[in-house]
């Protein structure tokens, strides 16, 4: 399977590469970097730390896609939105685990996923879609006196708040009650907030040092309370898993999927 990365020079980048490379069955066809990047020209594995795979980082984005069967993309919205329909019109997949993005970004990408098939997810680990499963159906368990919120925290790179498995953890918890999650959201407190009205799903973001990823999805009931916890330690998990999504998308047909689907969690 010919595999282009995106932001290869990045640190999910690197990882994808150094994945890529000890995969039976992968192999890294190009390796993108936004124009005026350091890394352009130099080989994709020596800025991994490997050894030279003979792929040089290019910003010829289009080419690149074009030279896969699938496209790995952990960059920005901005870039991302256009590597996917890029990919579209090449008629290459495309796995995306970028977060952050806005609605009318999200619409492009959907409309993108009607020419090619695309697994976007928040999160690529196998622990945290269970724990997304786990979630929604604690959710539905438990009736809307227990007060639900979502702790995340992240290094102190990342730009993006609630983080995108943070808010994709939610979504799991307002689909078990049955709810819209922006109808029932609150993403800060801050001062004289009053009291917490019944069926409010909060969130509470921290950022520092090198965290990988840390989520825990509370249901605070009175007199007791109920923890779901996933802690990242390496980014290879995010890595495994988007390789896993890269292997079962380029055999889908067109359209928008998720880890959920990848992993047979769906319903």
């Amino acid at each position: 399977m010919d595999i282009t990365i995106t932001g290869a020079s990045g640190r999910m980048g690197q990882m994808l590469v150094r994945q890529i490379a000890k995969s039976p069955g992968a192999k890294l066809a190009a390796a993108v970097e936004a124009p005026g990047g350091k890394a352009l020209s130099r080989d994709a594995g020596e800025v991994a730390g490997l050894e030279a795979l003979g792929v040089k980082i290019t910003d010829d984005t289009a080419s690149a896609i074009a030279a896969a069967q699938v496209v790995i993309d952990f960059t920005v919205p901005e870039a991302t939105v256009a590597h996917a329909e890029i990919a579209a019109a090449k008629g290459v997949a495309m796995v995306i685990g970028t977060t952050g993005l806005a609605p009318d970004q999200a619409k492009r990408i959907e409309v993108a996923a009607q020419s090619v098939p695309i697994v976007w997810a928040a999160n690529m680990s196998l622990g945290v879609n269970v724990l997304m499963a786990l979630v929604e159906r604690t959710a539905a368990l438990l009736d809307p006196d227990y007060d639900i919120d979502v702790l995340e925290m992240h290094h102190r790179h990342k730009i993006d708040a609630p983080s995108g498995t943070a808010l994709a953890l939610g979504h799991a918890a307002a689909a078990g009650r049955q709810v819209q999650l922006e109808a029932v959201w609150r993403k800060t407190r801050d001062g004289h907030t009053g009291a917490r009205p019944v069926g409010e799903i909060g969130f509470a973001t921290l950022r520092g040092g090198d965290e990988v990823g840390f989520h825990t999805v509370m249901y605070a009931g009175i007199g007791e309370r109920l923890e779901l916890t996933h802690r990242a330690f390496s980014r290879e998990i995010y890595a495994n898993g988007a390789l896993k999504a890269a292997q079962w998308v380029v055999t889908r047909k067109p359209g928008l999927y998720t880890m959920k689907d990848v992993l047979g969690l769906a319903g």
